[in-house]
């Protein structure tokens, strides 16, 4: 995995972990009472971004160290979701070339 690679796994996985971290314990306008007029009852009294943030990088770096460590030490390849046989086998020799 090259670093452009990795970054774009870590990024991947950032933004789903903050999908699932953004609604859990959210207080709404409307459960407060006190709605800012031009505003939906729905939107967040408290929004908490930084610490959510916070929160969501913590777990995107265990996730991210777990699904890097998978990919790195080859349990799982790309082969294994050939489910059409598409890709080409592999070479008898093992791939060097000489």
């Amino acid at each position: 995995m090259s670093i452009t690679s990795a970054i774009v796994l870590f990024a991947m996985i950032w933004f789903l972990v903050l999908l699932v971290v953004l609604p859990i314990r959210l207080k709404t306008q409307g459960e407060a009472g006190e709605i800012v007029p031009g505003t939906h009852s729905g939107a967040p009294d408290d929004p908490q971004i930084g610490k959510r943030a916070k929160i969501t990088t913590m777990i995107a770096v265990v996730l991210w160290c777990i699904i890097a460590g998978v990919i790195f030490s080859g349990v799982i390849t790309v082969r294994d979701f050939d489910v059409f046989d598409v890709m080409p086998p592999l070479p008898e020799d093992g791939g060097t070339d000489g």
